[in-house]
């Protein structure tokens, strides 16, 4: 189990930030994510794995003028 923003997920053996945005339904593509305080750049999502136990935030960026 994870906690996605304080709400629990399911975990699974393999996976990564990506497989955490789908569960969750996240497509903004303006996001910040740490996994226990440690941030994720964008282009490692797919390669990035999630352990078992870990506290994950998914930020939105808002932009604008």
């Amino acid at each position: 189990m994870i906690q996605v923003n304080g709400d629990p997920l399911d975990w699974h053996e393999g996976m990564t930030v990506l497989d955490v945005l789908k569960a969750r339904n996240f497509k903004f593509p303006l996001l910040i994510i740490s996994i226990d305080g440690t941030f994720v750049a964008k282009g490692d999502y797919a390669t990035t794995p999630v352990p078992d136990g870990a506290d994950v935030k998914v930020v939105h960026l808002l932009s604008g003028g």
